[in-house]
């Protein structure tokens, strides 16, 4: 598990590698995919921070959560000052005060 700076690219540089991925799916305790989170620009250090999630937590709880906000840095207190801006980040915050869990799905390119 690595130690998250404040600053989003530093820890971004310490996340294992996202070749290979084509998506995530974030699926809730019905089985309901309730999130796609694509490997296309903009998205790619989302997908990292959750395929590193994944990796290290298994799934979705507020503990994952808790620190996967850690690792998205400053992002975080942006997402917080502005709901929406950051909706994978704001999908953290809801699970980190109590939300509903979630099954993440790293699935590969083909």
């Amino acid at each position: 598990m690595i130690e998250p700076t404040p600053v989003f690219k530093d820890n971004l540089s310490q996340l294992p590698s996202i070749e290979g991925i084509d998506h995530i799916d974030l699926v809730d305790g019905a089985g309901t995919v309730v999130a796609t989170i694509e490997n296309k620009p903009g998205k790619q250090g989302s997908v990292a921070v959750y395929h590193y999630l994944k990796t290290v937590f298994g799934s979705l709880d507020a503990k994952a959560a808790e620190h996967g906000l850690a690792v998205f840095g400053e992002h975080t207190a942006d997402a917080r000052n502005r709901p929406g801006a950051h909706p994978n980040v704001d999908r953290l915050i809801v699970i980190a005060e109590g939300g509903e869990p979630l099954r993440i799905e790293v699935l590969p390119s083909q």
